[in-house]
């Protein structure tokens, strides 16, 4: 694609990538076959082609947005699909995302959009904050059909029947391997995970020290930054994505670090663009450092030896979240760690399309994301499966909400194979919501 972006607009690091990456694009329209937005809108602008013209026009003539841009670029989902399809290697993540930036700062969004979108930066990094949110709709969902903002609905239903206790493993510790230590790792904890699952953290500890991890929360570590960051909040996302560099340095200046493992992909693919989030600022050198031994669970666990269990009776459908899929490139490693533990793993048709979760998507494009919700549950539940497994929260909610299917990140499924307790999610006593035993930590 040409670009005639002046010598001074280039002096700019944001606009002299997305000139990179808008002179790759070579209009082919293969993104077309593989968005979700275009399979179910079937607007050219709601297609990553579309949309990429609209975002070099507005940055090229230095433009305000107009609010048929900015509604076309906010109903992306970021769910990268396009990206693995591209021939021609665009990368639509920076671009997008630049877009997003340039938009939050020279738009003046309605009242209304401004006061959703505020709500929800203030709310679901901070797991304080957002367990007391889940605790009010919790109360207000039955009130749900009553709002007229399709958005305030979608949050209302949004709340689980159970808010799970709080974990004091997500509390800055380090946790001793069973046996003799093979790594020393870093979990991320994450943020709005720790409100609404806590299960994922505690079979993740109890699994990699099965296998010979010494595990470290790191203090001072917490929300990736992701959730702002997609919203076109720089500082915010930078800020806060700047606790966890300066908190896992830290580490890995201390006593070292094999990795920093994340068992929710939408995070993990956040954190290893940190060296390309922050490759002008300060933090540059360590940024880098960090997305270098970020980790997914599944491709940790692959250079562990998880060992081989017997054939298993429960068929599971395996959901590869996007931000997995599509964001890390990862495909197979947790179907192979499902099958390598003994189950019989299945996939749904269209596994490459989005569930429309995606971050805080599904709260402010909620009519979007509820058509692709029940395709995805449709195809899912055609397998016939006992169980769903995924690898990412967000999917996981959103899933789990349409469906009777129980929905299970796949790492607990590992550690139940692998002597772990049987997912709280698999059983009757759930509904009274358990508290969560403490694991033992290092001294």
């Amino acid at each position: 694609m040409k670009t005639e972006f002046t010598a001074e607009q280039l002096q700019d690091p944001g606009i002299a990538r997305s000139n990179q990456i808008l002179r790759t694009c070579v209009h082919c329209g293969f993104c077309t076959a593989t968005c979700p937005t275009y399979q179910v809108l079937g607007d050219e602008l709601d297609s990553p082609r579309g949309r990429i013209y609209l975002i070099k026009d507005m940055l090229e003539n230095d433009r305000v947005p107009d609010a048929k841009t900015v509604k076309h670029i906010d109903r992306c989902l970021s769910c990268l699909a396009c990206m693995t399809t591209c021939p021609s290697g665009v990368h639509y993540m920076h671009l997008v995302d630049h877009a997003r930036e340039y938009i939050e700062e020279h738009y003046k969004r309605p009242l209304g959009e401004r006061a959703l979108r505020w709500i929800l930066s203030k709310i679901l990094p901070y797991p304080g904050r957002f367990r007391l949110a889940l605790l009010g709709a919790k109360i207000g969902r039955p009130f749900a059909f009553l709002m007229p903002d399709a958005r305030l609905k979608a949050m209302l239903e949004m709340a689980p029947k159970q808010v799970p206790p709080v974990s004091r493993n997500d509390d800055p510790q380090a946790f001793a391997p069973k046996g003799e230590r093979r790594k020393r790792v870093a979990l991320m904890t994450g943020c709005a995970q720790k409100a609404l699952n806590t299960d994922i953290n505690d079979a993740t500890i109890r699994l990699l020290t099965r296998l010979g991890c010494e595990v470290v929360v790191a203090e001072g570590a917490g929300c990736c930054g992701a959730l702002t960051h997609h919203m076109g909040k720089t500082q915010e996302s930078h800020g806060t994505a700047a606790k966890n560099i300066r908190a896992w340095a830290a580490e890995m200046d201390g006593d070292g670090l094999d990795a920093i493992v994340i068992n929710t992909s939408g995070c993990g693919t956040t954190v290893k663009d940190y060296g390309h989030m922050f490759r002008n600022e300060a933090l540059a050198e360590d940024a880098k450092r960090v997305s270098e031994i970020a980790m997914d669970v599944s491709e940790l666990l692959m250079q562990l030896d998880l060992p081989e269990g017997s054939p298993k009776d429960e068929v599971i459908a395996y959901h590869a979240a996007c931000s997995l899929q599509h964001g890390q490139q990862i495909k197979t490693y947790p179907k192979d760690l499902l099958k390598r533990a003994g189950f019989a793993v299945v996939e749904p048709k269209d596994s490459h399309l989005c569930c429309g979760s995606a971050g805080t998507y599904n709260l402010m494009q909620p009519e979007i994301s509820k058509q692709l919700k029940a395709r995805k549950i449709e195809t899912l539940e055609a397998q016939g499966p006992d169980i769903i497994a995924a690898g990412n929260i967000g999917c996981m909610m959103q899933i789990g909400s349409g469906t009777g299917v129980p929905v299970v990140h796949t790492v607990e499924l590992l550690d139940w194979a692998t002597g772990g307790p049987k997912p709280p999610a698999l059983t009757p006593e759930r509904q009274a919501g358990p508290q969560v035993p403490n694991l033992r930590a290092a001294p």
